[in-house]
């Protein structure tokens, strides 16, 4: 799809790249044995096939479906706040709907355990539905923002934005293999299977699903050391290459409803979340890389986010909140520790070890915990 568009999709072919860097100009990789039930490509071939199909159909061909996102990282759940925090992805699990026509026809369903938003486009037409409060907006674009329309808070990551996530960060570190017997909602698929080499690193290996016939992600399975079950994944659990029936992308608000207009335009853009996320980042540190790499960031960085006007946010708000109740709720089971880098308290869990440093520092990273009490002797 274009920019501006509701999701990204696809592989892009800077990932491709990467990949491409970390095998090298070596033998073909072949194929994981069994009866083949797609032709047999090569990691180099799968990737390539996947930028081609991104190019070609500017992201991926009519569709519909269900994703549905799950955690188990071994962390406590938060409650469901309903306004999409990034934090409520590390428990539960989550789902996503659907119908996909063309860049001016499209339709997402987000339902929660006790109401439902959807966003409807239909060419000029544009509209927010949320059931909780009974509320149907129509969204007008200015002109010259329609390239910019607004992106539904959701709660969940899509396959593509999970597989770009791993594969960009797959190199030298990693070791590559490609079946061609994969099954994912009933579609045959290939599968890249990421193994991270290094001994320090919780991940076991990382799996990724591509449609044998469109090339587009179809799911990320994450699997921690020890266990036989994926700690975190996405996918489609429901898929069909056809395009929707024209119904899906038609709405009537329903009779009581509140109809509201607005106009669109760069103000109206949700970023409370991405400048939440921007300010950690900047006061984030980063030990190692890839697989291996360790977070460490001011421990009451969580809890100190900044609003537009540089004041603190109410810390019973958001993101932030629940960020915060994850930490403390989490550390309550954590294990005192100490070494040469001062001491504190550790906590393990299936894919992330967390140390909080009696001198006010968090580090976070999916590796062993003699890995990250490492990164905190790191001046």
């Amino acid at each position: 799809m274009r920019r501006g568009t509701f999701v990204r999709w696809g592989v892009p072919i800077a990932a491709a790249a990467v990949i491409g860097a970390a095998i090298g100009a070596g033998p073909v990789i072949a194929a994981v044995s069994g009866d083949p039930v797609l032709p047999e490509r090569s990691a180099q071939q799968l990737l390539a096939d996947a930028a081609a199909a991104v190019e070609k159909s500017e992201g991926m061909p009519p569709m519909s479906g269900t994703v549905q996102q799950t955690s188990s990282l071994g962390l406590p759940p938060l409650p469901d706040t309903g306004d999409g925090s990034p934090l409520s992805l590390l428990s539960g699990s989550h789902e996503v709907k659907l119908w996909y026509g063309d860049e001016n026809k499209m339709r997402l369903a987000l339902p929660t355990q006790f109401n439902e938003t959807n966003l409807i486009l239909n060419g000029d037409q544009l509209w927010y539905w949320n059931s909780d409060t009974n509320t149907a907006t129509r969204v007008k674009m200015q002109e010259e923002h329609r390239e910019a329309r607004p992106t539904p808070t959701a709660p969940a990551v899509t396959p593509q934005q999970a597989a770009q996530r791993f594969l960009e960060q797959a190199g030298e570190s990693t070791t590559i293999s490609v079946s061609n017997t994969a099954e994912v909602a009933g579609r045959p698929a290939y599968q890249l299977v990421l193994t991270p080499k290094d001994e320090a690193s919780l991940v076991q290996e990382v799996r990724v699903a591509i449609d044998g016939e469109h090339y587009v992600p179809l799911r990320v399975q994450v699997f921690a050391k020890g266990s036989a079950e994926p700690a975190f994944q996405v996918g489609f659990t429901q898929l069909t290459f056809t395009p929707p029936a024209e119904e899906n992308f038609t709405f009537t608000p329903p009779a009581g409803a509140k109809v509201e207009e607005k106009a669109f335009g760069p103000s109206d853009v949700d970023t409370s979340h991405a400048d939440g996320a921007k300010q950690v980042a900047e006061t984030a540190k980063v030990q190692g890389g890839g697989w291996t790499a360790v977070a460490v960031l001011p421990a009451d960085a969580l809890a100190q986010e900044k609003d537009e006007t540089g004041q603190e946010k109410d810390p019973r708000r958001g993101g932030e909140a629940d960020a915060q109740t994850l930490l403390d709720t989490a550390l309550q089971a954590a294990t005192p520790v100490s070494g040469e880098w001062g001491s504190g308290k550790l906590l393990r869990t299936k894919l992330l070890t967390i140390l909080l440093t009696d001198d006010g520092r968090l580090l976070v990273g999916a590796v062993t915990p003699e890995e990250i009490t490492k990164a905190a002797g790191v001046q």
